[in-house]
C-alpha cells in the first residue's frame, strides 16, 4: 500500500497558500452570490466550505481530510446540511464496493497471478523496444480496466524497473508511457477508476451498458496514444531495442526463469469480472428490479468474493482489511461525497444547472465540450474525483429535464479520466508512479516534462472523446432509448430518432 510522505510546510509559505486559499473561496462565494447561484447565507457557506476542501487538495494534499472532516462539520453546525441528507450523500454502496474490490486485488498479489503477469512479458524471447513498448502500453490499459489504477501501475512499474535496470536504461519515459495508458484505460470499464463507478452507479448505468459506451472510446484513444508515443520516444526505444541484441548474445532472457503458480488467482479474476458483468441479468433472476435495487448485485459481488478469499485465506484475512484496503482514500471519498450533497441540498446545482442551459444552446451535443474541458482541466490539477463529484448534481438536475442530457455523463467520465493525464498530480495513479519513481532510483520526472507530452495525450484523446460522443450513438441508463444524433452544426439542435433501449 502506498503511503503518502510527510510533507512540512515552511511558515511563511504555508501563510501565503492560506491567503491564496481564502482569496479564492471568498471570491467564488461571492460571484456564486451574485450570479444567483448561492442566494441565501446558507447556500453561500455551502459554496464556501466546498471551494475550501478543493483548494486544500490542490494547495495542502496531505491535510485534505482533515479539512473535510471539518467541513462537513461545519454544514451541519451552521444548518447548511441536515444530518440525514449528510448519511444519504456519503454514498456508502460505492465504498463498499471498493473496500470488496480493494480485498479481491489483495489477494491476486498474494495469489501470485500478477507477479505471474511480469515473468511471462519479461521471459518473452525475441522482444525489442517496440515490441516492448506496445506491450508496455496494452499491459497498463487492461490491467487498469479490470483492477484498480493504482494497483495495475504498481505491476506495471515492477516490469519496468526490472526491464530497464537490467538492461541499465532510463525508466523515465518508460514511466511516462505506463501512467499515460493506465488513465486511459482506467476509463474503459467501471472497475477501473473510482470515476466509472460512481458515474454509472448514480447515472444508472449497468456493466455491459458501461462497457459498449466506454470501451471504443477508450480503445481508439489507447491506439492513438500508442501512436503518439511511439514517435515521441522514438530514440528512447530505438536504443532499448539496440541494447536488447547485446544483452540477447549473452544471456536468453530479461529475467530469471522462475515457475509461479497462477491459476487460483486467474480464475479469481475471470469470475469476478464475468459475474460483474452480467449483475444485471443475475439481479433479473433473483427479482432485485427497480430504483431501490438498481445495480444492487453488481454492488455486493465485489463483497461476497472478497468475503469468501478470506474464509479461503483466513491467515491473510485481516492483512487484507488493514493494509489493502486504502482507508485514507475512502474516507476522503466519503466525506467529499458529503460535501458535495449540500451543494444538492441547497439547491446550487440546480441553479447552476439553469445557468447551462441558458448559457450553452443546442442541447446536450454542444455542453459536450464544455463538460469535457472543464472536466479536464479541473482532473489536471485536482484529484478527479473532486469534480465529479461536483458535477455530478448538476448532470442529474438536467437529466431529469430530459433523458438526452444523460450524454454528458459520458462527457464527464472521459475528461476526468484523460485529463489526469496532464500534469503529474492529475490522477492518483501519476502520485504513486513519481513515488515509486523516486524511491526506485531516486528520480524525478520534472512538471514541464511531464505537461510536454501529458498535455498533447490529454488533448488529443478529449478531442477523440468529444468526436466520437458527437457522432457515436450511446448507450442511455436502463429505461431511457438510445439516441442516434444528426448533427447540424455546433449549436444547432441535434435531430433526435430513439430506438429500442439497450
Amino acid at each position: 500500500m502506498y503511503s503518502e510522505p510527510v510533507v512540512i510546510i515552511p511558515p511563511l509559505r504555508a501563510v501565503a497558500k492560506i491567503g491564496v486559499m481564502a482569496a479564492i473561496t471568498a471570491l467564488v462565494g461571492w460571484g456564486s452570490h451574485r450570479l444567483g447561484l448561492a442566494p441565501t447565507s446558507l447556500s453561500m457557506v455551502a459554496v464556501c466550505t466546498f471551494i475550501a476542501v478543493i483548494c486544500t487538495t490542490l494547495f495542502f494534499w496531505t491535510h485534505r481530510v482533515a479539512v473535510a472532516f471539518i467541513g462537513v462539520a461545519v454544514l451541519i453546525g451552521s444548518r447548511a446540511m441536515t444530518l440525514h441528507g449528510m448519511l444519504r450523500a456519503t454514498e456508502l454502496d460505492i465504498i463498499f464496493f471498493l473496500i470488496g474490490m480493494m480485498v479481491i486485488v489483495g489477494a491476486l498479489k498474494d495469489l501470485g497471478f500478477l507477479t505471474w503477469v511480469i515473468q511471462a512479458i519479461i521471459n518473452k524471447k525475441r522482444m525489442n523496444g517496440m515490441t516492448f513498448t506496445v506491450i508496455l502500453c496494452s499491459l497498463s490499459a487492461l490491467l487498469s480496466s479490470v483492477v484498480d489504477e493504482v494497483s495495475s501501475i504498481v505491476v506495471v512499474l515492477a516490469l519496468v524497473f526490472q526491464v530497464c535496470d537490467t538492461l541499465k536504461v532510463r525508466s523515465s519515459p518508460f514511466v511516462l508511457m505506463a501512467v499515460l495508458c493506465t488513465n486511459i484505460g482506467s476509463a474503459a470499464t467501471m472497475l477501473g477508476n473510482p470515476v466509472g463507478i460512481f458515474i454509472g452507479n448514480k447515472a444508472g448505468f449497468n456493466f455491459s451498458q458501461f462497457l459498449s459506451g466506454a470501451t471504443p472510446i477508450s480503445f481508439v484513444s489507447l491506439l492513438v496514444t500508442l501512436g503518439i508515443v511511439l514517435i515521441w520516444y522514438r530514440k528512447t526505444i530505438h536504443q532499448m531495442t539496440l541494447v536488447m541484441e547485446e544483452h540477447r548474445q549473452v544471456h536468453h532472457g530479461l529475467g530469471p526463469l522462475i515457475r509461479i503458480p497462477y491459476r487460483r488467482g486467474l480464475f479469481v479474476l475471470v469470475a469476478t469480472v464475468l459475474i460483474i458483468a452480467f449483475h444485471h441479468q443475475i439481479e433479473n433472476i433473483l427479482g432485485l428490479t427497480g430504483v431501490e435495487n438498481k445495480n444492487a448485485f453488481l454492488i455486493i459481488t465485489p463483497l461476497v468474493i472478497a468475503g469468501l478469499l478470506m474464509i479461503y485465506r483466513p491467515g491473510r484475512a485481516r492483512h487484507y482489511i488493514e493494509h489493502d484496503v486504502e482507508w485514507w482514500t475512502l474516507l476522503f471519498f466519503m466525506l467529499l461525497f458529503a460535501i458535495a450533497g449540500g451543494l444538492e441540498e441547497q439547491g446550487i446545482t440546480q441553479n447552476l444547472a439553469d445557468k447551462l442551459t441558458g448559457l450553452v444552446k443546442g442541447g446536450p451535443t454542444a455542453m459536450v465540450p464544455f463538460v469535457l474541458a472543464i472536466s479536464a482541466v479541473g482532473s489536471a490539477f485536482v484529484d478527479n474525483i473532486v469534480f465529479v463529484a461536483a458535477f455530478t448534481p448538476v448532470i442529474q438536475a438536467l437529466v431529469e429535464r430530459s433523458a438526452e442530457f444523460s450524454l454528458l455523463w459520458w462527457a464527464l467520465l472521459f475528461g476526468a479520466c484523460f485529463g489526469g493525464n496532464i500534469t503529474a498530480v492529475g490522477s492518483t495513479a501519476n502520485i504513486v508512479a513519481l513515488g515509486l519513481l523516486e524511491k526506485r532510483g531516486h528520480l524525478h520526472i520534472a512538471f514541464f516534462e511531464w505537461l510536454k507530452i501529458g498535455a498533447v495525450v490529454g488533448i488529443v484523446t478529449c478531442v477523440i472523446a468529444w468526436l466520437m460522443l458527437t457522432f457515436m450513438p450511446m448507450p442511455h441508463p436502463a429505461g431511457h432509448p438510445v439516441v442516434e444524433r444528426e448533427v447540424i452544426g455546433p449549436l444547432h439542435e441535434p435531430h433526435l430518432s430513439p430506438k429500442t433501449a439497450q
